[in-house]
């Protein structure tokens, strides 16, 4: 069974936003602190986008087919997501934590794993696919110990 023990780092993220919160006692009665917050400004595509998506010739005469335009909203959500598997090696590397529970939206949890460094990868005692962020830290609290309950 996975506990949550004291001292525990508890990284509560979606694609714009991550709670850092340090579990200040024992997995029976968890208490969570938030220590840390990040978030970004991701306006949605259409305000980031400098143009219309373009065209390019077709094969019939005067025939064009539209070309997909960068998503730069979805590509600022996989950079922050990188920018915080980036910050939890910087910590991991001083020391900051011993364990690790990281609780992310599903899609931020799966580019996570693929950025996340070894190191970091060793202090990992659970990932859980939800998205919390906006929820209070006290139900935050009952959420994680119902899941790591059920693991």
């Amino acid at each position: 069974m996975v506990r949550l023990k004291n001292d525990t780092l508890v990284v509560v993220a979606d694609s714009e936003k991550a709670l850092f919160l340090r579990n200040l006692t024992d997995h029976a009665n968890p208490n969570l602190e938030v220590t840390d917050e990040e978030s970004q400004n991701n306006p949605s595509d259409k305000e980031q986008s400098a143009n219309r998506p373009g065209r390019m010739p077709d094969t019939g005469v005067g025939q064009r087919s539209a070309l997909d335009d960068t998503d730069w909203h979805e590509l600022a959500k996989d950079r922050f997501a990188k920018d915080l598997a980036d910050k939890l090696y910087s910590e991991a590397h001083k020391g900051a934590f011993d364990r690790l529970v990281l609780v992310a939206a599903p899609h931020v949890l799966g580019v996570l794993r693929d950025e996340l460094h070894a190191e970091v990868l060793a202090k990992l005692v659970m990932d859980i696919p939800k998205t919390l962020t906006n929820h209070p830290v006290d139900e935050i609290e009952k959420l994680v110990k119902k899941e790591m309950d059920a693991a």
